[in-house]
């Protein structure tokens, strides 16, 4: 009877919202704290917000996690594309010190997370052309 009520909960979310709900999916320990990446640039991340200092913060609304992407609104006070939307692809590096894990930034200037999601993903199996025909920025612990 529980799994039932759960299901019909989880399809009434859906209904209404047009979303599903990702409880589970939040920031992989390897992506959490302050960084550098190989163009000297600093970030603090967290599991709601993506900074690349000095003033650039963009509110992540949903981590896909088995996808390996996040989408996030761009703060309405950034610099460049305010209040729009971003999915930034991500993956983690195994033997490339210190570079722990590298992202692309998908979309940058959707006008919905929904478009943003929906872009094509990056090229994991490419990481040095596989963002739109650029290299991932890598991302180094610790600025």
């Amino acid at each position: 009877m529980k799994k039932l009520l759960l299901f019909v909960f989880f399809l009434s979310v859906v209904a209404v919202t047009g979303k599903t709900v990702h409880h589970n999916d939040t920031i992989p320990e390897f992506m959490k704290g302050k960084f550098k990446d190989d163009y000297g640039i600093k970030y603090e991340i967290s599991d709601t917000l993506w900074t690349q200092l000095p003033r650039s913060k963009y509110r992540i609304v949903k981590w896909n996690l088995q996808e390996q992407y996040l989408v996030a609104r761009n703060n309405d006070g950034n610099p460049g594309e305010g209040g729009l939307y971003t999915r930034i692809d991500f993956m983690e590096f195994k033997n490339m010190s210190p570079w722990k894990w590298g992202y692309c930034l998908t979309a940058y200037d959707a006008k919905t997370d929904v478009i943003a999601e929906s872009m094509a993903k990056a090229d994991r199996k490419h990481p040095k052309t596989g963002c739109n025909g650029f290299p991932f920025s890598r991302m180094k612990e610790n600025y």
